[in-house]
């Protein structure tokens, strides 16, 4: 049995348990979760139960579960808790998780937890506070490990044992001259089998990627990506060694990238509870619904220019769907490809150029195969080559002007710095079903009456 069908298996019986009203083996189940299950269990209950399991959660990890939760989740569960719940969820919680968490905090109670802390982690969040969430430096974990160059990998590994643990996800200490200035790193495999004589300096590898603490988020998931890194280090302008970021870290922002992608084209917010209250859901749809509406009546006004055609060609209305079906879902699967191309780095303007020419290629050979399958579906169904010639050509210009729309409208959003994802789809939409309706009814009106 997969993870996932375990914990499928676990939640339904914690479900059972709380239909049934058996709460202290509810509350046992809990309590035997890891942080991160806890949350995802608490974003699949209504309201009334999320509050109940909530209250089952041991104080210890309610700061762990907090930090795993979705922003809306989480935001409610904070406004339900006391300024000392909160404060004692902060305590003993990493420094970029603690980051994440005070964000969403009373501004009272983040002075608590400010005060709370000694002074040297009060200055590591303040470091790492001071930079933006979707940045290098929002992301960074201020606790690490830095040898010198000079000693031996004996020493080090002495301090090592007298230290006792390190770091989660730790595979390399950093190194940095007597300046804290960073000159690369050492894998733990090298000192681990290393000559215990060599220098650190001996075993440096001054090619371990550095990372400046203002690089979009989005740039060091790639960077861990391409580089298949399970830590980098973040080191400031002039060379200072600042923090660093662990692929954890990493996995959660290209999570949200996923789920922003996902929300964005269906003009929804990012990390939307699924069990919101109905006036809330409401409201945060009524926007892209109505911008929808916009662009429904703009097709609309096409068609009623075209309204005597249709009165004398009652034939056209029948087949306007299927013109505005197949441009739609044309220019659906060019945009997602460019959205994709853009959010991956792989599409600029500059092959913006053969982008445009290959995929006007691709839809007009897709245009020429589906015009001769709907033009012979028109002439079995209406006996008239007229009719079928103009849907195949309608079929046709729709999906070469879908593959135009689909590539240059990401383009230019992403320009004009409007994520491309949340508003091409209406865009593409509307040009595809204007211009379908238009050249239709227009070859109808020019043919046909």
């Amino acid at each position: 049995m997969t993870d996932t069908n375990l914990k499928e298996g676990r939640f339904s019986a914690l479900r059972a348990e709380l239909e049934s009203g058996t709460l202290r083996q509810a509350q046992r189940m809990v309590n035997s979760m890891h942080p991160a299950e806890v949350a995802s269990l608490l974003e699949s209950l209504p309201p009334r139960q999320r509050e109940l399991v909530w209250e089952f959660v041991d104080k210890e990890i309610e700061g762990e579960v907090l930090v795993e939760l979705a922003e809306s989740v989480r935001q409610q569960l904070i406004d339900g808790m006391e300024a000392e719940e909160l404060v004692a969820a902060a305590e003993g919680m990493e420094v970029d998780d603690l980051a994440d968490l005070v964000g969403d905090m009373p501004e009272a109670v983040t002075r608590q937890v400010l005060r709370s802390m000694d002074q040297q982690d009060r200055e590591r969040l303040r470091r790492v506070l001071s930079w933006p969430e979707d940045s290098a430096g929002g992301l960074m974990n201020t606790d690490t490990v830095s040898v010198r160059p000079d000693v031996t990998l004996e020493v080090v590994l002495r301090y090592l044992r007298m230290r006792g643990e390190l770091p989660a996800r730790t595979d390399s200490l950093f190194v940095v001259d007597r300046d804290d200035r960073y000159l690369g790193t050492v894998p733990l495999t090298r000192l681990i089998t290393g000559n215990p004589e060599d220098s650190v300096g001996e075993s440096l590898d001054t090619e371990a990627p550095r990372i400046e603490p203002d690089m979009p988020s989005h740039d060091v998931a790639t960077l861990f990506q391409d580089r298949d890194l399970v830590s980098a280090a973040v080191v400031s302008v002039d060379g200072q060694l600042l923090g660093r970021i662990t692929v954890d870290d990493v996995v959660d922002v290209i999570r949200e990238e996923a789920e922003h992608s996902v929300m964005s084209m269906a003009g929804l917010q990012d990390e939307e509870d699924v069990f919101a209250g109905i006036i809330p859901s409401t409201r945060r749809r009524l926007l892209w619904l109505g911008i929808n509406l916009i662009t429904a009546f703009m097709a609309a006004a096409v068609v009623r220019s075209f309204e005597g055609t249709i009165e004398k060609v009652a034939a056209l209305a029948a087949l306007m769907p299927i013109v505005a079906s197949m441009g739609g879902i044309a220019g659906t699967q060019t945009v997602t490809l460019i959205i994709r191309g853009l959010a991956l780095g792989q599409v600029q303007w500059s092959n913006a150029r053969w982008l445009l020419f290959k995929e006007i290629a691709v839809g007009g050979l897709n245009g020429i195969i589906w015009a001769a399958v709907v033009g012979a579906v028109a002439i079995v169904w209406f006996d008239t080559w007229q009719i079928a010639a103009i849907i195949a050509a309608a079929t046709l210009v729709n999906l070469l002007a879908a593959a135009a729309v689909g590539v240059l409208v990401p383009l230019a959003l992403r320009r004009m710095r409007i994520d491309p994802a949340l508003s091409a789809g209406v865009i593409l939409t509307t040009f595809t079903d204007c211009i379908g309706f238009a050249t239709l009814l227009g070859l109808g009106a020019i043919f046909l009456t």
